[in-house]
């Protein structure tokens, strides 16, 4: 980071130069970290959506434009050229791999897809009716029992040892919380397969009939992969990096970005837009939800459309439609009322003056949830894919945070509105029933 200008702040008559920091592409940011201790003043940043919290390399965003790049590449050219594993390949090392150590990430990759042995009993301990999520947390964190050779966060081949684990070993747990929801056995993982081949596999096949593997559902899962593998600051990713800021060993901070993933407003949105749809029920019914979304004093509200970053087409969306498109046609399903709702509501919203002044485009969560249904999975694993997904973001984020220099343990600041001292003995009234 290097700056040239500053920013001038001016409290009380006392003027304060706070340096500004250029980005490579993007957003400049001012540097407020000495501000407290010359001024005594705090920032005030509901949501940290002002503030850089980090300086990162990974992923750039420009929300505006509808931009989303892993490393410097498009999410379109790797979603078209790329699998995941390769993607993964370039976002924890920082470039794309040559054919010669692509093959030699397969196999290491591979390498660890199987879980110990003892690790499978703790299954056992879930209600059969508890949500594949909670088993993915749970699991997730207690591989940090079952692998202490690679918890040395100041070791770089252990970091990167259980870097491989974690990604390996998220489809693995990810597909017997699946199977365990649904009273089947577990199936072990199969190395000559694909990352996404073998998921399918493990999640797909059962030991009295053969899984045929179809290439069209592979790649669409694939996609899904890459799509869902990173997306720079978001609140998973950020607890991951707060989590890691402490020290805590890898598969926790993993398993707290689980938890925080698993949100109805973070990993959820897809279950939560595919049940808009199927509310929805039918084309003819489309601009009666229109009005309901519209009108303030209404509850409903249509899932799937805007973003919190993207203020455009979300880049992953448009991928997403063709993809969805070509897994119903290879599964039979040619008039889907819950995709063609989908496709309906799309061209109306485009053209609705009410979604172009808000700027309320189709986000990724509109038909991932879709392709996920047709290819077999149900609601409560949807989210599980987002973090099968989204552990190769995470791992090469606490990568970099724990090779980051300036890393500190993250400590947010707050604005105090409580009550000031009190002597003990005065009691307050209060509306809070006890």
């Amino acid at each position: 980071m290097k700056n040239k200008n500053f920013a001038k702040l001016s409290i009380n008559n006392k003027t304060y130069n706070l340096p500004i920091y250029k980005a490579s592409e993007g957003n400049d940011v001012i540097d407020i970290a000495k501000l407290f201790a010359e001024s005594g003043h705090f920032t005030y940043d509901p949501g940290f959506t002002s503030t850089a919290s980090c300086q990162s390399k990974i992923t750039y965003i420009d929300g505006d434009k509808g931009i989303l790049r892993y490393r410097g590449y498009d999410i379109e050219e790797l979603a078209k050229n790329s699998d995941f594993i390769e993607v993964t390949n370039l976002l924890i090392y920082g470039d794309l791999p040559n054919k010669k150590q692509l093959s030699k990430y397969y196999k290491l990759i591979s390498n660890h897809t199987m879980v110990h042995e003892q690790l499978l009993k703790f299954f056992n301990g879930f209600r059969r009716d508890a949500h594949p999520m909670a088993m993915m947390v749970g699991v997730m964190g207690a591989l940090s029992s079952f692998y202490q050779d690679s918890l040395d966060i100041n070791d770089p081949h252990q970091r990167m040892t259980a870097s491989r684990r974690i990604i390996a070993k998220a489809s693995s747990i990810g597909a017997m919380a699946y199977k365990y929801s649904i009273g089947q056995p577990f199936v072990q993982p199969n190395n000559k397969l694909s990352y996404s081949e073998n998921f399918l596999n493990m999640c797909f096949s059962v030991p009295a009939e053969e899984y045929k593997i179809s290439k069209v559902i592979a790649n669409a899962m694939d996609v899904i992969f890459i799509l869902h593998a990173d997306h720079e600051q978001n609140a998973s990713t950020s607890t991951v990096r707060l989590a890691g800021s402490s020290g805590a060993n890898p598969f926790a901070c993993i398993a707290a970005g689980v938890a925080s993933l698993w949100g109805p407003a973070h990993g959820g949105a897809n279950q939560a837009a595919l049940e808009m749809l199927k509310t929805i029920g039918h084309k003819k019914n489309i601009s009666k939800y229109i009005k309901k979304a519209k009108d303030k004093n209404d509850t409903f509200r249509l899932m799937g459309f805007g973003h919190r970053v993207y203020k455009n087409y979300d880049p992953r969306a448009k991928i997403l439609k063709q993809t969805c498109k070509k897994v119903l046609n290879h599964i039979g399903i040619k008039n889907d009322p819950v995709l063609e709702v989908a496709i309906e509501l799309e061209k109306i919203a485009l053209k609705d003056k009410y979604f172009i002044d808000k700027k309320l485009y189709p986000n990724v969560d509109f038909y991932s949830g879709i392709i996920l249904r047709a290819i077999g999975f149900p609601p409560e694993m949807f989210t599980v894919i987002f973090a099968i997904a989204r552990s190769a973001g995470w791992t090469a984020h606490w990568h970099e945070m724990i090779e980051d220099p300036v890393q500190k343990i993250g400590r947010p600041r707050q604005l105090y509105s409580g009550n000031k001292k009190t002597k003990y003995g005065v009691r307050r009234s209060t509306k809070n029933t006890r």
